[in-house]
């Protein structure tokens, strides 16, 4: 047998203004492998020590991500995700970066602004301002945030929300086990045991081998394949790109049935039932739809288009 084997769970750590100066090469040397840096709380504070810590754990070979500590009763979702954005959670094709996280949990300056554990806000109004920041970071970034919260809190303040199944979350529960998920996951994908680690700031595992941990910094392109029958004799495919990578080369080919032929197909090739197009670039967030139009030999009957688009099958159908 050769190769190597990865072990099951990869360690890290998370550090901010509190954990002062980081010696990088103990994290290293001590198996360390990736860093989480507080960037940002609300709209007006930034980590003085952010760009030291989060440079110097890329100068020392570690995979990093930057957060956002949520102040959701200051402002909206939306505004403190650009304030993150514009001070250092932006992400970065670079084979080095992790999608940046909100980090959303019992209020702890109950003693300043007088607020509730979830911040006087409302269930609903919760869930809108979590939306609002994802939202936000994704359309900026093409990646969806992590989310570090404790289940405890998910459950109190958000009802259980079930809405965020596409976020990584970031799982905060200190002890030997994670224990109870929050509803929107079946499994944590960092999980942060304890707030003082072996190796400097909090204790941090990745769930998952050190190559499956590189594909989360730097993900494949994500393409989205979808189609209808408007009627009878026209179809609608539509690609469209939600990852962080534009595509290149997208090849699309259909072809009639139920006794019908293409005639007509804007930007394609046709010859006689079958219908081939090809889309040269493809940016993130951007989307292309072909439209086929047909002409079929009877009026009854079910009748329509199959449609490949790489490993995408479509079946079109219309009576």
């Amino acid at each position: 047998m050769t190769g190597v084997a990865q072990a099951a769970e990869v360690p890290g750590v998370d550090v901010s203004d509190w954990t002062g100066d980081v010696d990088w090469g103990t994290v290293t040397s001590g198996g360390g492998k990736f860093a989480f840096v507080h960037a940002t709380e609300g709209t007006n504070y930034r980590n003085p020590r952010f760009d030291a810590q989060y440079g110097g754990a890329a100068t020392a070979g570690l995979i990093r991500g930057a957060y956002h500590f949520a102040q959701p009763h200051e402002s909206d979702g939306t505004a403190q995700a650009d304030y993150f954005l514009q001070n250092g959670g932006n992400w970065v094709s670079d084979s080095q970066t992790l999608p940046g996280v909100l980090d959303i949990e019992d209020n702890p300056y109950k003693d300043k602004n007088g607020k509730n554990n979830c911040y006087d806000l409302s269930v609903e109004d919760m869930v809108t301002w979590i939306k609002d920041f994802t939202k936000r970071y994704q359309d900026a970034t093409g990646r969806y945030a992590i989310i570090y919260t404790t289940t405890s809190w998910w459950q109190t303040c958000t009802g259980n929300s079930d809405k965020f199944k596409s976020n990584p979350l970031w799982l905060a529960r200190w002890g030997t086990e994670p224990g109870e998920l929050p509803k929107s996951w079946k499994k944590q994908t960092f999980w942060q045991s304890a707030d003082k680690g072996p190796l400097v700031g909090g204790g941090n595992s990745f769930n998952g081998s050190e190559s499956q941990l590189a594909s989360l910094v730097n993900p494949p392109a994500m393409v989205k394949v979808s189609g209808q029958a408007a009627n009878r004799k026209t179809y609608k495919v539509t690609i469209s790109v939600s990852g962080p990578h534009s595509v290149q080369d997208v090849k699309i080919s259909g072809r009639a049935f139920g006794g019908q032929r293409v005639v007509r197909a804007p930007g394609c090739k046709v010859s006689g039932t079958a219908v081939s197009c090809r889309i040269e670039k493809l940016s993130r967030g951007q989307k292309k739809t072909f439209t086929f139009t047909t002409r079929p030999s009877k009026t009854r009957g079910t009748v329509g288009m199959y449609v490949t688009v790489g490993s995408v099958k479509l079946t079109l159908k219309a009576r």
